[in-house]
């Protein structure tokens, strides 16, 4: 199958900066080769690197006019001529290479096959676009790095949140207590996903409560989606040869996780077909559910961005490309 038109319609960052950098034009449809896939993008979704993308604040090594994205559900349209792995018509989910290549701010997307696996068959497109890049951050920090276990104690910072939210579910499903920060007005949400112990970070100090419900131990593991303070506290509230894993780059001081041998992991999400495997058959077993706050379209995305800066979102803002 052969694209109709040779340009495709996107949402462009054309500098570094705030909002008004993005601009909608139309950008030359890519063309598969090899082992890539073409794919007509049904959704993708707004994730806070995104911003940092945007911001300048993450050199990817494309440089402007660049197409921001790392979520997908889409269709696959055009196939290389040694790809084995899929067929035109296949819908498909997956999380882009945020390094090196254009996103999925747009009506199409270039994917190497190798990273892409075959949407949940009980989601719609809408519902798949907000899981590649928030299920595949979880499940790195949780499974692969911090590595919890059946009945160990887990501390998820904002619960409510697009991360955050994967990863209660996914900590529940290991096995693990869950303590978990947010508003009071997301308590409901959070406990909806598993969480076992809502700390209103607002009104509680986050390692007094643990402290107090682990015995003055502290917890076996944290997963920080926060940033500095937060990752500070957190070795407080973990146990001695405990585990903390932060996706967030900032400065923190780590000194005391030398002095309880507390192992940290710095996790950047990288892209792979054989986790989204696996979180499609919890998806379509019903373990995992995806959590909107709002469904947009394409030119709506700047307004999105300002929506993330301001906080309150709860879990991801879906981009509905046929709207």
């Amino acid at each position: 199958m052969k694209t109709i038109t040779d340009t495709m319609k996107a949402m462009v960052i054309t500098s570094y900066g705030d909002t008004s950098v993005f601009k909608e034009q139309e950008m030359p449809v890519p063309k598969p080769k090899g082992k890539e896939l073409l794919v007509k993008v049904m959704a993708t979704s707004i994730n806070p690197v995104d911003l940092k993308v945007r911001k300048g604040l993450i050199q990817t090594g494309i440089n402007p006019p660049q197409i921001l994205g790392f979520d997908v559900s889409g269709v696959v349209i055009e196939i290389g001529d040694k790809v084995t792995d899929f067929k035109v018509g296949d819908e498909v989910y997956y999380l882009p290479k945020i390094m090196g290549l254009q996103g999925s701010y747009a009506e199409y997307h270039l994917v190497e096959e190798q990273i892409v696996s075959l949407k949940p068959k009980n989601l719609s497109h809408t519902e798949a676009a907000c899981i590649p890049l928030v299920g595949s951050t979880a499940w790195d920090a949780l499974i692969e790095r911090a590595k919890i276990k059946i009945g160990e104690t887990v501390l998820i910072h904002a619960g409510a949140g697009g991360v955050g939210s994967f990863a209660i579910q996914l900590a529940k499903l290991s096995g693990a207590y869950v303590f978990t920060t947010c508003s009071s007005y997301n308590h409901d949400l959070v406990k909806s996903l598993g969480a076992d112990r809502l700390i209103d970070y607002k009104k509680e100090d986050f390692v007094d409560v643990i402290l107090k419900e682990t015995g003055n131990i502290g917890v076996d593991a944290v997963f920080d989606t926060v940033g500095p303070e937060i990752l500070t506290k957190s070795i407080d509230a973990t146990k001695p040869f405990g585990r903390i894993a932060s996706i967030v780059r900032v400065p923190a001081n780590l000194e005391k996780t030398f002095i309880k041998n507390i192992d940290f992991h710095p996790v950047f999400v990288q892209s792979g077909r054989n986790k989204l495997d696996k979180i499609r058959d919890l998806i379509e077993r019903r373990k995992i559910k995806p959590v909107i706050d709002s469904v947009i379209s394409l030119n709506q995305i700047p307004e999105a961005h300002k929506k993330i800066e301001k906080g309150g979102v709860k879990g991801k803002i879906v981009v509905d490309l046929a709207i």
